[in-house]
């Protein structure tokens, strides 16, 4: 399948990894709608497919490139991102301590809250952006686990990966990154001493809001990446033969995607931080951000397709302004070619770190100038 181990990861993702199918010369992979294999004379199991809840063609065709953007040695996608979130953790033991970013994707902060804690994970939340706290909360021999997510929605904190994985490391515990909105494109954790990295690839790697998926990457393929590879095949949190086609199709145009995304959301960022009724602009390409500089050095052509800003007069006032965007659609989600807006703070409730005059802009590809204008409007009312 691999033509040209050299290859840009542009190319690598556009050619899909040089695929042509070796029968009829098709440059587009099939879709493998089978559930099980022909095994080997005897019935004995062997190398290849056997059943599609432990694996399928049509799912190592989309590892295969992801583990090659990433960087690592193997790679899973799974049913959705809280299926690749979980996994890390449901392949711990009971009573492994757990150290986890304190600001993140609220779905999988609640899941850590509820279930993690009385399945038995010892689950400690830190400022992970403040390495002397991070630093203070490793247990060494206890902590199996570091989650960080960078950067973290839905303020955009950068955590310093390079040194979180030397915090990690140095008390025996092994790094994990989600990286679901810096993709690939712009930062590869591994590369900075991570040894799992997770996409919510429902978001940029899918790219067009049709397709519920996760993945992980990692750094090695050793027994706790077996665990995990068993708590999908056990758990069937696989993805159909369907989806995991689709992400392939949309992954072939993910370079660029991500950084129109990125040239909109800089621009847009620019744009909202001269705006009188803007109070905060929460984005790392602003020179001002408190991460700025972090985020210099480990992304790389961009600062990522989405941030958030404050807007002057409180919750009443963004929620107005909402009502009044006609360009940016009202919904959840990030990544697609369209772009939305969200009042974070409704959407997870009670108990969210959220301040509740805050928008979240998840930017798409359109044209630069509309989406300015339409914000311009909606604020000035």
């Amino acid at each position: 399948m691999t033509r040209n181990h050299d290859l840009a990861p542009e190319t690598l993702a556009a050619q899909a990894l040089g695929f042509v199918d070796p029968e009829n010369k098709a440059l587009v992979p099939p879709v493998h709608h089978a559930t099980t294999f022909e095994r080997p004379p005897g019935g004995i199991s062997g190398p290849g497919f056997s059943y599609s809840r432990n694996d399928n063609p049509s799912y190592t065709q989309v590892e295969s490139l992801l583990q090659r953007l990433e960087g690592g040695v193997d790679a899973l996608v799974m049913a959705s991102g809280m299926s690749a979130v979980t996994a890390p953790f449901l392949a711990l033991a009971p009573g492994d301590h757990v150290v986890v970013q304190n600001v993140m994707y609220w779905g999988v902060r609640r899941w850590l809250k509820t279930f993690a804690t009385r399945w038995g994970l010892e689950v400690q939340f830190v400022d992970a952006h403040d390495l002397d706290e991070l630093r203070a909360a490793m247990r060494p021999g206890k902590t199996k686990l570091v989650w960080v997510e960078t950067p973290a929605n839905p303020l955009w904190g950068i955590v310093d990966l390079a040194a979180a994985s030397e915090i990690a490391h140095a008390a025996g515990a092994r790094l994990a990154v989600d990286s679901t909105v810096a993709t690939p494109v712009l930062t590869r954790p591994l590369e900075h001493g991570a040894d799992l990295v997770m996409h919510s690839a429902t978001k940029f790697l899918n790219g067009h809001s049709d397709v519920l998926a996760g993945a992980l990457v990692t750094a090695a393929k050793d027994d706790y990446w077996e665990r995990i590879e068993q708590v999908r095949r056990d758990l069937g949190t696989v993805m159909g033969p369907q989806e995991a086609w689709l992400l392939l199709r949309g992954m072939r145009t993910l370079h660029i995607r991500v950084r129109k995304a990125c040239e909109n959301a800089q621009a847009i960022a620019e744009a909202m931080d001269r705006h009188p009724k803007v109070s905060h602009v929460l984005y790392p390409g602003l020179p001002d951000h408190p991460g700025h500089e972090v985020a210099k050095r480990q992304m790389v052509g961009g600062y990522s397709g989405i941030l958030s800003i404050r807007v002057a007069g409180g919750m009443e006032a963004s929620l107005a302004a909402m009502r009044r965007m006609t360009v940016f659609h009202s919904a959840t989600s990030l990544g697609g070619t369209e772009s939305l807006a969200e009042h974070r703070a409704s959407t997870e409730g009670p108990g969210t770190p959220v301040p509740d005059d805050l928008i979240r802009l998840a930017v798409g590809i359109e044209h630069t100038q509309d989406l300015i204008d339409d914000l311009t409007q909606a604020l000035d009312g």
